[in-house]
């Protein structure tokens, strides 16, 4: 990663929510959310979020760099109904090596729906990969997870 990511560093995104980011969608298998009202769902909040300090970052990666979500702690305080457009403001908390962490909030133009911490982890994607290779490898040749205790 390049030395220009600084803590305080901000970034804003802007997001509108489509139908199919409620919580019906979410898991749509699982009649327990099909249920639910067609708001912006917790999850897909989440990612937003994630998106948001993925896009601040990606202006301070090297070529074959990514990250990968680390930490998540975040609440969501306010329902938010598709065709608004939700904003998403990050501040650059911590650069500790390859580990960076953001202050995220979410506001709907009429609620802030959501606050706390992003972390992600920087990676080089082709290690990544390799190793995410092996693993699926392993898998495969144990014929599945044998069930412990």
């Amino acid at each position: 990663m390049k030395d220009t990511l600084k803590p305080g560093d901000r970034h804003v995104f802007r997001y509108t929510v489509p139908r199919e980011r409620t919580v019906p969608f979410l898991y749509p298998d699982s009649p327990d959310f099909v249920e639910m009202p067609e708001v912006f769902a917790t999850g897909y909040m989440v990612g937003l979020m994630e998106w948001a300090c993925i896009d601040h970052l990606r202006a301070h990666l090297d070529p074959g760099e990514g990250s990968l979500g680390t930490l998540i702690e975040v609440s969501h305080t306010a329902a938010t109904p598709p065709g608004l457009t939700v904003m998403v403001s990050v501040e650059c908390e911590t650069v500790d090596r390859r580990k960076v962490t953001w202050r995220v909030s979410a506001h709907d133009g009429v609620d802030t729906i959501g606050e706390g911490r992003i972390g992600r982890t920087l990676v080089q994607w082709q290690k990544f990969n390799q190793r995410l290779g092996e693993k699926i490898w392993f898998f495969d040749a144990s014929s599945g997870w044998e069930e412990v205790g």
